[in-house]
């Protein structure tokens, strides 16, 4: 009934029988923490991204291993967006830095590397941007940034694992990438996962380490680590799924020409997509000044719509200490009001598109 917003369930449905006989496997061989599927899945994504990739227990692990891998700390500033999920924020802070966030690209709603910038200071370590909803950040423009000024990068890749800017793949230009595995991102598993993308061999080393106690051999411990480690059930469905994202990536740009095709732009601001980049719509994110109205009258057609970071990181009160008020990000701010995710996900078929841009078009009249 109705249109929902994401479709898991339909999603799964064709590989339930090779997903059903992998779990299957895992439960054979007795296998369940840092097995052969781990193993497998990360030849699988490094192979694919030309990196060495790390398993660990979810995306926001992945984030806290990376930083603290690159020497994060008490009394570093780390760059990021303010509209993004509260784990990229929340990781920089867990590890002791201070996340200064700055203004994004009103087009793509990533971080603006100009105001990357001038957000530069002499404590400044690292940036970290987000590629949200599905799209990529201006990752030639950010490396330069850190390059010229001697910082590294994070990528939190979590919402958009196969988007790609001039051709190349997000997750191959950062010191790290970072991947999260939550049901309803484009790269799916079933519960909880996460994977840490390095730059070179000797990082992948300590990320390995960091996931286990900071340990290689569980009897010498050489630094305060987590226990974060992908559990080969959670892997061996990540595998099934991993073979079809291109296509499922296919589907969802798919799905978003047909809304542009609707006619839903003349009623809401589509999202936008920046020269030479290709989105891949983890979430389909309109915009409107009148949001909360049209979410109240889809609502009552069944249609599915969700406000994601409506308050944005700069303005939640954990972060009051750091002194940011109303309209010190304008443009941020100005897309956590009159932002909403309308359905997206892989199966999301012509009709329904139609069916939504109908149902905003007639909450406009």
């Amino acid at each position: 009934m109705g249109v929902p917003l994401m479709n898991i369930q339909a999603q799964y449905a064709p590989l339930r029988a090779e997903l059903d006989a992998a779990i299957g496997g895992v439960l054979d061989s007795g296998r369940f923490i840092l097995g052969p599927n781990v193993s497998g899945l990360e030849d699988e994504v490094g192979a694919r991204l030309g990196r060495p990739a790390v398993g660990v227990a979810n995306g926001t692990d992945a984030l806290v291993i990376g930083l603290q891998a690159l020497g994060a700390g008490p009394g570093d500033e780390v760059i990021t967006t303010a509209y993004t999920f509260y784990a990229t924020a929340e990781a920089i802070a867990r590890v002791g830095a201070t996340p200064v966030f700055c203004e994004i690209d009103p087009v793509t709603y990533c971080l603006d590397p100009e105001a990357a910038a001038a957000a530069v200071t002499d404590k400044t370590v690292g940036l970290l941007p987000v590629h949200i909803f599905g799209h990529p950040a201006d990752l030639p423009a950010l490396r330069a940034l850190a390059d010229s000024k001697g910082l590294w990068m994070i990528e939190d890749a979590a919402q958009a694992f196969g988007a790609t800017i001039g051709g190349q793949e997000i997750g191959t230009s950062g010191d790290l990438a970072t991947i999260s595995f939550f049901p309803t991102k484009n790269f799916p598993g079933i519960g909880d996962g996460g994977m840490v993308v390095c730059a070179h061999d000797d990082l992948a080393e300590k990320v390995r380490r960091l996931r286990f106690h900071g340990s290689k051999d569980k009897v010498v411990f050489e630094e305060v680590g987590y226990n974060s480690r992908l559990d080969d059930l959670q892997a061996a469905a990540i595998r099934v799924f991993f073979p079809h994202l291109d296509d499922w990536n296919a589907a969802r740009r798919q799905a978003a020409a047909w809304y542009a095709e609707s006619g839903l732009g003349e009623h809401m601001v589509l999202p936008g997509v920046g020269a030479d980049c290709e989105h891949i719509y983890h979430l389909f994110m309109a915009r409107h000044p009148e949001r909360d109205a049209i979410r109240a009258a889809l609502s009552e057609q069944q249609i599915s719509a969700a406000v994601y970071y409506g308050i944005p990181m700069h303005l939640q009160p954990v972060f009051a200490h750091l002194g940011y008020s109303e309209g010190s990000l304008p443009v941020t701010e100005e897309c956590a009001a009159s932002g909403l995710a309308l359905p997206m996900h892989p199966n999301l078929t012509r009709e329904e598109t139609e069916t939504v841009t109908a149902a905003v078009a007639t909450a406009l009249a």
